[in-house]
């Protein structure tokens, strides 16, 4: 495959990492021109490591798209902090986002103090350009670079993809020779179950709003072809925390949790290429985010990473 330098396959991993809410899902999701991490305008949205898959002809970018950093509350909170934290040893390059619109804020400098304790190329990747006026950038940039030593600053927008081709060829740049990890056709690691049940979750983000945070959990229980047919059942539990949340999720006449389910069925379908039913439940599990057994059982588990 390599003929010569300038025609060498680079191969390598960058992490996603920064405050929640700067957009490091949207930016993946862009990339690879599809869906594998959900979105959602609510902050700490992403739970687990999310690895995505980006191929070209000169090589392959491995992005993990951590959770946002913050200070935790529980032990869900716990391990979505230690998650993020642990992938900045683990890579090539580390991609810092920060959001244009927002400005600086403690959490920036949070992120930045552990920065200081790694050996890894940071980029600082300033998002939501198209929210600012240009002449917002300098003095922005300026805030940063007092405060690190970047090795590259690239402002973008994941939202229109501006400027995001820049940000690939300088992470090609950085990049040294080495393998094709994956297939060229496979955008993520992640398993089917894993991507259903995030695109369930994502619903009832977007649907229920501020009425439920994050105290919510789903549970794949089964994916079965039907025999003789192009039809997927899926069983899925949606587990909350208190009563109150089961009536939100399930709504009037149960209206909120078959909204829930006809979209999450649209993505599931353009996922698998197949119809898809859909059954679902809902169950309590008090307090559930601080039960160590619970979230070991929902897929947040540290010992895995």
């Amino acid at each position: 495959m390599n003929n010569g330098a300038e025609n060498e396959y680079k191969s390598g991993f960058a992490a996603l990492i920064g405050r929640p809410n700067v957009g490091k899902s949207t930016l993946l999701n862009h990339v690879l021109g599809e869906k594998i991490a959900i979105m959602s305008d609510k902050p700490q949205t992403t739970r687990n490591r999310i690895q995505g898959v980006y191929s070209e002809e000169r090589g392959q970018i491995i992005f993990i798209d951590t959770p946002g950093i913050h200070k935790p509350k529980h032990k869900l909170g716990d391990f979505m902090t230690n998650l993020a934290q642990s992938a900045l040893g683990e890579v090539d390059v580390v991609l810092f986002l920060v959001d244009a619109k927002e400005g600086k804020g403690p959490g920036d400098e949070f992120i930045i103090e552990r920065l200081k304790n790694i050996d890894t190329p940071v980029f600082l990747v300033i998002n939501k350009i198209d929210e600012v006026h240009p002449d917002e950038l300098l003095p922005f940039i300026e805030s940063y670079r007092k405060l690190f030593d970047f090795s590259e600053v690239i402002p973008i927008s994941a939202l229109t993809g501006q400027n995001v081709s820049v940000l690939l060829e300088q992470l090609y740049n950085r990049l040294e020779e080495g393998p094709q990890f994956y297939p060229e056709d496979q955008i993520t690691d992640h398993p089917e179950r894993f991507l259903i049940g995030e695109m369930i979750r994502e619903k009832i983000l977007h649907l229920t709003e501020e009425e439920i945070p994050h105290s919510i959990a789903v549970e794949i229980e089964s994916i079965k072809p039907r025999e003789g047919s192009d039809v997927v059942d899926v069983g899925a539990v949606v587990v909350v925390e208190r009563k109150s949340q089961k009536g939100i999720i399930i709504g009037k006449q149960g209206k909120m949790l078959k909204e829930i389910g006809k979209r999450a069925r649209e993505d599931m379908e353009s996922l698998l290429g197949s119809r898809i039913f859909l059954e679902l439940w809902v169950k309590i599990d008090k307090d559930w985010r601080n039960k160590p057994k619970s979230l070991r059982e929902f897929g947040y588990d540290e010992e895995e990473y």
